[in-house]
Formats: structure tokens, C-alpha cells, sequence
């Protein structure tokens, strides 16, 4: 039998100034997790300018993300056991040391090793966050703060190369890092003096030690695989397919062992037995495929085909970002004022495969105009399905499974990630061999600068240039079937009315099976 004080305390009331003043700190921690996810990019070739190690580069990426997505999971099971307010802010302790650590590196590999423990921390405040938010606030009323959170995320994730591209030119490269510390501090100053949670009374627990050995053991033979394939390896290459098949075997075990685990750290109910949460996770996979795709090949189209600086290519890109920002704040508060979700994503997943058709028709001189369309049909898109997965999730749980619930969810994107990097990196690939190769460009075509290409001779370089629209053009096509696939999925998330208050967890369970039930 559970112990009643693990989860059954009420949430504390806050006045809403209250709830203000937390929620920015939360907003602060989402945004320093996401915004370290791409705001190295632009920094990469004056960090290897100082440090060396060029055959060690993607790692400064793989290691942050790797390690943010195995945490992810450990973070929401904790969170629910043990309280998140101290995990929390562990978790921002150990995200500020880790970059501070990163700030002072002084070879490749402690940065590598110092992006590691900066991503064990900033799984702690992507999941905490949200699963707070859901402590707090009730689900008819979380979805103007969850709009504001996936906001956050849209802006720092296209944004973080031209912030990253600011300070690298302004100042230095290691102010990339160091500008979190301050951004840090005060949520941690303000989650210190503010939030205030019910204490989780502490229940003797076995671990699922095993259980979180394989999930980290095979997510990392996952993302290594969707990281090297096509670039260290091929696809088709011995080291491709032992990652592959050992991803396979390490998460089938983890499913084996997690159905007879006392504990579980990721309890399989939750998925078998909830059909929102099974449709949920994979839809928000689909949104963390296209928001990361299109942050890496937006800013190569205008670099390498329209020739514009870091700086000024963020700025031509941020209709996207702030059409994203928008969007997630209206469809939140929409959604807290009727009391519905299903229809954004529906909305949203049309919206961006229009607007992925329009960028798929981007030329070497097309005008400004046609991407800004494009821009903003796809910014409107993805914002408007951003807040709707992590709502639906929360409002279809028992109150105690929220954390994991909302790790389950962002872990789901992280995977989605890393799978969108490698699908659509693979379709760039392909299309640049027979283009862009044959003008003098490198086979990847990621290391290559416009002012390689425009030192080659006029016709190379015509050529060049025109292979690079046009493998980008390709990536914009590939990546409507994922839209697609997510508009399929939207069509079979079910929807539920929104909780309007605290309610036990024993009768927010029954009630929550019996919504499904009349749903389906």
C-alpha cells in the first residue's frame, strides 16, 4: 500500500505573483538546458582553433545530448519518490559547475568530459520543470504556462547559434558557457525563495538498478548510432549495425526487466494501459525531428547558399522563432480557456508540412519573401503543437506518476532529436554527392564555408551553390512525411477534459480510466 504522504498532499497555494516569480525561474532552467543544446554550434571552429582535437568535434554535441537523455528518465522517477524541488536545484548546481568547467577547458577532451556533466544536469531541469508546473497548477489552467515553456524551447533552440555566434565574436568562446552562470543563479535564488512544494514522505524503495543500466547502456548505443551513421561510419559499416543491433538488444532487455521490476524505473503501464501517453510521446518525437532539422539546415541555407554572416543569418531566421514563440502562448491559453487540445496539433502538423513544402522550393536566388513565408507557416506550426503533448500527458496520469510521465515525454524528444539530426542529416548527405561534390565542396558538406566555395572558379562555384539549395531542398521534402506522420498521429490522440483541480491520486486514477474508457 502507498504511503499517503508520497503523493496526496495537496498542492500548496501560491498567489499568483507567486506563481510568477517561480515560474520564471522554472522558464530560466528550461531555457539554459535547451539554449547549450545548439548554442555551441557556431562556436565550433574558434574552439578548435584553441583547444585542437578536430577528430573529436561532434563529441562537444553528443556528449551533452547523450547525457541529457539518459537523465531524463532517472530525474522523473526521483522527482515523484523524493520531492523535485531539491532535485531540481541539484540539477542547476550541477549544470552551473559543469559550465563553469566548460568555460576554463583547456583541451578537447576535459571540454567533452565537462559537456557531460553539463547535460546530466540539464535533464534534471527539462523534466523538474514541467513536472513542477504540473505540482502547482491544474491541468484546465496549465496550459497558458505550458505555451510559455514550449516558447522558451522554441527560442532557445533557434536562437542558440546566433547567441552562441555573439559571444564568440564579441567576447570569446568560453563566454558561451559562462553566460550561464548568472542566468542560473537567479533560478536558483528564486526557486530557493519561492517554490514551495509538498514534501514527499519517503517510502523504502528498491531501485531499479538494472533497469536504468540498460536504458542508459542502450539509448547511448542509439544516439551514438543516429550520430556517426553517415558521417565517422556508413550507414551499412560493422560499427553502424553493432550500435544498431545493440540499441535493439539493450532496450528490449530494458522492457523485460522494467515488467518485473518491484519498482520500475519507467513504469510500462503508463504506455500499455494509456493510450494518450503512447500517442503523446511519439508525436512529440515527431516535433523534436523538425524543430532540430530545421535549426541545423535553415542556417546553412543562409551561410552557404545566400552567404550571410552567423549574426545576420539568425536575425533573417528569427520570423521562425518568434512565430514559434506566439503561436505556443496563444494555443496555451486557448487551450486553458475551452478546455480542448486535440485540434492544435491537428492545426499544427498541416501548418508545418505547408510550410516545409514552401522552404522545399527555396532556390540560390530566391527572394526573401519566399522564406519568410515559409518561416513563419512552419514557426506557426510547430508552436502550436509545442505546448499540447506534455498537457495531454499530465492531465492523463494519477497525480504520482507525473514525474515520470513528464520525463517519459522529454525523453521522447530527445530522441526524436537525435533521430531527426540523423534522417535528415543522411538525405543532405546524399543529396550533396551529387551536387555539391562535384563543385569542389567536401561529401558531408558540413565543414564547408562560403568563402571556400566563392574562391572557387565562377561556374564551381555556381555549381556548388546550386547543389547546396538543392540537397537543402531535398531535407525540406524528407521532412513533410514526418509532418505527416504526425498529423496521422494527432488523429488518434485521445482527448479527455482538462482536471479543473487537486483531486486525490486514487480518484484522479479512476476517473482518468474512466475518461479513457468513454473516449474510446
Amino acid at each position: 500500500m502507498k504511503d499517503s504522504g508520497a503523493g496526496t498532499a495537496a498542492p500548496p497555494t501560491l498567489t499568483h505573483r507567486q506563481i510568477l516569480l517561480v515560474f520564471c525561474g522554472l522558464m530560466l532552467g528550461v531555457m539554459l538546458a535547451s539554449l547549450d543544446a545548439t548554442i555551441v554550434s557556431t562556436a565550433m571552429p574558434t574552439i578548435v582553433a584553441d583547444l585542437g582535437g578536430l577528430e573529436h568535434l561532434a563529441w562537444v554535441t553528443t556528449a551533452y545530448t547523450l547525457a541529457t537523455a539518459v537523465s531524463i528518465p532517472l530525474y522523473g522517477k526521483l522527482g515523484d519518490v523524493h520531492g523535485r524541488k531539491r532535485l531540481f536545484q541539484f540539477a542547476i548546481v550541477v549544470f552551473l559547475a559543469g559550465s563553469m568547467l566548460c568555460g576554463i577547458a583547456q583541451s578537447m577532451g576535459t571540454l567533452i568530459a565537462f559537456r557531460v556533466i553539463q547535460g546530466l544536469g540539464a535533464g534534471g531541469l527539462m523534466s523538474n520543470a514541467q513536472a513542477i508546473i504540473g505540482d502547482l497548477v491544474p491541468p484546465a489552467e496549465r496550459g497558458r504556462y505550458q505555451g510559455f515553456i514550449a516558447s522558451t524551447v522554441a527560442f532557445s533552440t533557434v536562437c542558440g547559434p546566433l547567441i552562441g555566434g555573439f559571444f564568440t565574436e564579441a567576447l570569446s568562446w568560453r563566454w558561451v558557457f559562462y553566460v550561464n552562470i548568472p542566468l542560473g543563479a537567479v533560478a536558483l535564488m528564486v526557486t530557493s525563495v519561492v517554490l514551495k512544494l509538498p514534501r514527499k514522505a519517503y517510502t523504502k524503495r528498491p531501485f531499479d538498478h538494472c533497469g536504468l543500466a540498460l536504458l542508459t547502456c542502450g539509448t547511448s548505443a542509439l544516439i551514438l548510432f543516429t550520430s556517426w551513421g553517415g558521417t565517422q561510419y556508413a550507414w551499412i559499416s560493422a560499427p553502424s549495425l553493432a550500435l544498431a543491433g545493440t540499441a535493439v538488444a539493450l532496450l528490449a532487455a530494458f522492457v523485460l526487466v522494467e515488467r518485473r521490476a518491484a519498482d520500475p524505473l519507467v513504469p510500462l503501464r503508463l504506455l500499455s494501459r494509456n493510450t494518450i501517453v503512447r500517442v503523446a510521446c511519439p508525436l512529440t518525437m515527431v516535433t523534436g525531428c523538425l524543430t532540430i532539422g530545421m535549426s541545423t539546415f535553415l542556417p546553412i541555407y543562409q551561410q552557404i547558399v545566400r552567404g550571410h554572416g552567423p549574426t545576420e543569418s539568425g536575425l533573417l531566421l528569427a520570423p521562425m522563432m518568434l512565430s514559434m514563440m506566439v503561436c505556443s502562448t496563444l494555443t496555451g491559453r486557448l487551450i486553458s480557456r475551452i478546455g480542448k487540445y486535440k485540434r492544435f496539433p491537428l492545426i499544427g502538423t498541416l501548418l508545418a508540412a505547408a510550410g516545409l513544402a514552401v522552404l522545399s522550393l527555396l532556390g540560390t536566388d530566391s527572394p526573401y519573401g519566399h522564406l519568410l513565408i515559409g518561416l513563419m507557416v512552419l514557426g506557426f506550426g510547430l508552436g502550436t503543437i509545442g505546448p499540447v503533448t506534455t498537457l495531454a500527458v499530465q492531465n492523463s496520469v494519477d497525480p504520482d506518476d507525473i514525474g515520470v510521465a513528464t520525463g517519459l515525454n522529454s525523453f521522447a524528444r530527445s530522441i526524436g532529436s537525435a533521430l531527426g539530426a540523423a534522417v535528415l542529416g543522411a538525405v543532405f548527405a546524399h543529396g550533396l554527392a551529387d551536387g555539391a561534390v562535384a563543385g569542389g565542396a567536401g561529401e558531408s558538406g558540413m565543414g564547408v564555408t562560403r568563402q571556400a566555395i566563392d574562391a572557387l572558379p565562377a561556374g564551381q562555384r555556381e555549381a556548388t551553390l546550386a547543389g547546396f539549395a538543392d540537397a537543402l531542398d531535398a531535407v525540406f521534402l524528407a521532412a513533410i512525411p514526418i509532418a505527416v506522420l504526425g498529423f496521422l498521429l494527432a488523429l488518434l490522440l485521445r482527448e479527455i477534459p482538462l482536471r479543473r483541480g487537486p483531486q486525490h491520486p486514487a480518484a484522479a486514477s479512476a476517473d482518468t480510466e474512466r475518461k479513457l474508457s468513454e473516449a474510446g
